[in-house]
């Protein structure tokens, strides 16, 4: 009561405050703040107090300290001071020098003008060609805008400001015997260094490695010791740095042998004009990625100029993303989203404008002010950027703002969460902000960073499926309405144009619609492994599929992600190894070797995880436990950038481990959300036969979907092969066309049910029995087997003319009447157009797979011409046919079939208008539209060439 009354006092009165009086008040602030974080425990709150290693204030902590601040005192701190504050007295010192706080519409800044629409460098093939495309066509255009802590401009870069920088870096780098595939680290916060330094090292020929600057000055030994795992992994020759760091070059360079010189940017710029430029092959390494820790076994993610343009590329058309896009980023430069985002809109030629992560995190508004001002289009973050805006910005911080230019804001690089989506969406409609602007996206590193995106404008697709069933069989079947407990999750999209992605079982087959299992994915845009690490590279390879180390599953061409199956956790849109930290946690005395397990809990209040480290020890004198949970405390701070949520230490034999040794996390997590932490143990043979017993049932599961998966396949095709044989002889012998129909519809029907196949229909009634075109949508092999079983009276399908030639197929298809046309001869392919029309007029019901054919891939291709031509020259109606399911029961270059269900729906027929081309495109776009809107799968049209032909088969 006392702070409050205090505080408010402050508030009412800044200018009569004492220095005694302010000091009280803000012991007070962090007090409050620190009983929070801990959850009503009592703190002592000192001036000497530590921020992190005493006071367990975290990055997010120190967000949630500087809105606390601000609000009490009145004024505006400054971002860069509190971040670099080790404890409360350097708040306080920062207090003192602080300004009047001002909402942060007030003297906003004026709006630039548009800049005039260009081409992306479309030609280029690597990314020096990219800049110095951009450069040659338009020098002076606005490239990219950094802005410091109040969203002003600190620095502004043209093409030709860029460009010029970078080669002069270039130089100084060859000056240093820098030659093409060397390594160059660098390690710089957000600012005009880093882009001319990351470019310069291009220029050279060399392969930058971002990694991430330490958060405080006063880290930075540690922090450099850390990373001398990835600098000796990539072999860098030289480390690009702040200049505070030169003076612990000695203590590095002997950890990294083939470290030459730590150089910061300036003593790298060079005036050399006459200095060489190498060429670079497109098929170069252009960046080196590090996903993984920076101990123990380091994973450099190698990507090629030709990756980087090609995910670019994709990525763009996703996004329909152009030079009149406007792109906000507060996102490290170290990390692939917020990398790869700038190098995007260096490519189309968008403006960016950056600020430094640390402006965010201290006031989150921010980001949202800076869209405003520049009338973004596009910006992104992870789930917990959005989940800070919806909670710790006051109403008051956004009076004014206007959020109406945004057409794409994407959510990703975390697991997104839908009741965050949905808070956000509510909280900023107000503000203009319209809720299918919201776009969860998947991506990785290993694929550059994009991978699956929804169609813009869209909106988050939330699925509700029935938890158990999900954990249990594996199997995303949608929830009850009145399921209490549903698990929802969001949809991240379809793969980006000319990547693939596929959910495979424990023995790498493809698995079906709604079917959980291991996302795999393959593209342009694919690594070709690990750098040195051939161990790693095989794991994540194989047969031409990369393993994203994610679960997941398909459902009307969306992927949703499930879970991760690495154990990589995620904090505040930063990356935590657990190995590395038990490792060090295990090496203090008193802490059990290989007694250690980091695991994240989600949190909903502020949409990442909390982390909760268990260790074991064997000490029970509390003031010696008290002492060491200190000292656990501040070797994980040093390791993570901040304090862990919550720190357990339990009896020996407490974390649970598989039979090899290895930390079991999963089941360290359970333990601590049942609350069995410390639990006496039962005898070691009853433990053993309890923990039999609980694999049992997982095993013989797991084994008896096995056996019956490869048994179904199995008798699938038994099935199939026993009624070839007689189809076949009863379509040579019979003597009347309308018999071999009648006995090819029973024997589809019979092998339908001897599989066990559920088939429904919808609207086969409004068929004719002639004078009709039917088009179906192409999924798979079993489209015409199942159209042969329910489709009425003597259909006659169009086929390609290849079909006519083979020795087993084509006199059986003949036989039935089918129809072959050609589809790469023009000439042909205009003959065999009026001898289809000539059927349609003498009475044959079409059947017309207006794709022509079909892929692996979910989604609805462009439509081919000639069913429609037919139609409209013919004067007859075009049925829009829909098969769904069969995807699922047997893909294209696939070979084991899945049980799955099956249907056919026959929509209102569509009368041509006319024979003109126009018209027969309103009738093919017309079919297509009611195709689609019932197929259940993406519209993928837009990604298809133009057919060579007008008639399909």
């Amino acid at each position: 009561r006392g702070v409050v009354e205090t505080t408010a006092h402050i508030s009412e009165h800044p200018g009569m405050a004492s220095d005694r009086t302010r000091e009280r008040a803000l012991l007070g602030v962090v007090g409050e703040l620190v009983r929070e974080l801990r959850r009503g425990k009592a703190v002592d709150v000192r001036l000497s107090s530590r921020l992190d290693r005493d006071l367990g204030i975290d990055s997010l902590g120190r967000t949630e300290l500087i809105l606390r601040v601000e609000r009490a005192f009145r004024i505006r701190l400054g971002v860069n001071a509190l971040q670099q504050a080790e404890t409360v007295a350097d708040v306080l010192h920062a207090l003192e020098q602080a300004g009047p706080r001002e909402r942060p519409g007030e003297d906003a800044p004026p709006v630039l003008p548009s800049l005039p629409a260009v081409s992306p460098a479309a030609e280029a093939r690597t990314l020096p060609e990219v800049l110095d495309w951009h450069a040659a066509q338009h020098a002076d255009r606005l490239h990219l805008t950094i802005l410091q802590d109040d969203a002003v401009a600190l620095a502004t870069m043209t093409y030709r400001e860029l460009a010029d920088a970078a080669r002069g870096v270039a130089a100084g780098l060859i000056d240093r015997d820098i030659v093409p595939g060397d390594r160059v680290a660098l390690m710089l916060p957000t600012g005009s260094e880093f882009f001319t330094v990351f470019f310069g090292i291009l220029y050279a020929g060399a392969v930058p490695v971002p990694i991430y600057p330490p958060a405080r000055l006063s880290q930075l030994e540690d922090h450099l010791r850390r990373q001398a795992g990835i600098l000796s992994n990539a072999g860098a020759r030289i480390l690009v740095t702040v200049p505070e760091a030169l003076r612990i070059a000695g203590l590095l360079r002997p950890q990294v042998e083939s470290l030459r010189a730590i150089d910061t940017a300036a003593s790298l710029q060079s005036e050399a004009s006459g200095v060489a430029l190498p060429a670079i092959d497109p098929t170069a390494t252009a960046l080196i990625q590090y996903t993984s820790g920076s101990t123990g076994d380091p994973k450099g993610v190698v990507l090629t100029h030709a990756n980087v343009l090609a995910n670019m590329r994709a990525v763009g058309r996703a996004m329909e993303a152009s030079s009149s896009d406007v792109f906000v980023s507060w996102l490290p430069l170290y990390h692939d989203m917020g990398l790869i985002g700038w190098l995007a809109c260096l490519y189309f030629a968008a403006p960016f404008y950056v600020m430094s992560p640390l402006s965010f995190l201290a006031r989150p508004e921010t980001w949202l002010w800076t869209m405003h001002r520049t009338r973004a289009t596009i910006s992104a973050g992870p789930n917990f950027a959005f989940e800070l805006c919806v909670s710790k910005i006051a109403d008051t911080d956004l009076d004014g703002l206007d959020l109406r230019s945004l057409r794409m804001l994407a959510n990703g690089a975390e697991p997104v969460n839908a009741q965050t989506l949905r808070r956000f969406a509510d909280r900023f409609a107000r503000y203009g902000f319209r809720p299918e602007a919201l776009a969860p996206v998947y991506g990785l590193a290993e694929n550059v960073v994009g991978l699956a995106f929804p169609p813009p404008g869209r909106g988050p697709s939330v699925d509700r499926v029935d938890r158990e069933k999900l954990s249990r069989q594996r199997v995303a079947e949608p929830a009850r309405p009145d399921d209490p407990r549903p698990l929802q999750i969001v949809a991240c999209g379809q793969a980006i144009p000319e990547h693939e992605i596929r959910i495979v079982d424990e023995s790498g087959r493809e698995v079906g619609e709604r079917r959980e299992g291991r996302l795999e994915f393959r593209g342009p845009s694919a690594t070709s492994g690990y750098f040195r690490n051939e161990t790693k590279t095989r794991e994540l390879i194989h047969d031409g599929w990369l393993d994203s180390g994610d679960r997941a599953y398909m459902a009307g061409g969306d992927v949703f992600i499930t879970g991760r199956i690495k154990d990589i956790l995620i904090r505040a849109g930063r990356n935590i190894y657990p190995q590395e930290i038990e490792e060090a946690i295990a090496q203090i005395p008193g802490i059990r070797k290989g007694g250690v397990a980091l695991f994240g809990v989600n949190d909903r209040g502020s949409g990442t995880e909390r982390l909760i480290l268990l260790a074991e020890t064997k000490e029970t004198n509390p003031a010696a436990r008290a002492a060491l949970q200190a000292r656990v405390n501040e070797v994980a701070t040093d390791l993570i950038g901040g304090p862990p949520d919550e720190i357990v230490l339990a009896p020996p034999r407490t974390v649970p481990k598989t039979s090899s040794g290895k930390i079991r996390r999963s089941a360290a997590k359970q333990l601590h959300q049942t609350g069995r932490i410390g639990a006496p143990h039962r005898a070691l043979g009853w433990q053993i036969v309890r923990l039999w017993l609980a694999g049992l049932g997982p095993r013989m599961r797991s084994l008896g979907r096995a056996l019956g998966e490869y048994a179904y396949a199995a008798w699938w095709w038994v099935v199939l092969g026993l009624g070839a044989l007689p189809a076949w002889v009863a379509i040579m012998v019979l003597p009347r066309l309308d018999w071999r129909w009648r006995a090819v519809r029973g024997l589809a029907r019979a092998a339908f049910a001897a599989l066990a196949v559920p088939i429904s229909t919808i609207g086969i009634e409004r068929i004719p029995r002639g004078n009709a075109v039917l088009a179906f949508n192409h999924a798979s092999y079993v489209d015409a087997l199942l159209l042969a079983a329910v489709l009425p009276g003597e259909p006659a399908f169009v086929a390609k003319r290849e079909l006519a030639s083979q020795l087993v197929a084509g006199p059986p298809l003949r036989r039935l009447g089918v129809l072959f046309v050609e589809r790469h001869d023009v000439a042909g392919s205009l003959a065999d157009t009026e001898a289809v029309i000539a059927a349609a007029r003498h009475g044959r019901a079409l059947v017309f797979f207006p794709e022509g054919t079909f892929t692996r891939r979910p989604g609805l291709s462009a439509f081919y011409l000639g069913a429609f031509k037919t139609a409209a020259e013919s004067d007859l109606p075009v049925f829009p046919g829909i098969i769904r399911g069969t995807r699922s029961m047997l893909r294209s270059n696939q070979w084991f079939p899945r049980r799955a269900s099956l249907s056919v729906h026959i929509a209102d027929a569509v009368t041509p208008s006319g024979v003109d081309f126009a018209s027969v495109l309103r009738l093919r776009d017309s079919v297509r539209e009611v195709v689609l809107a019932h197929c259940g799968e993406p519209d993928t049209g837009e990604l298809m060439k133009p057919p060579p032909s007008l008639v399909t088969g």
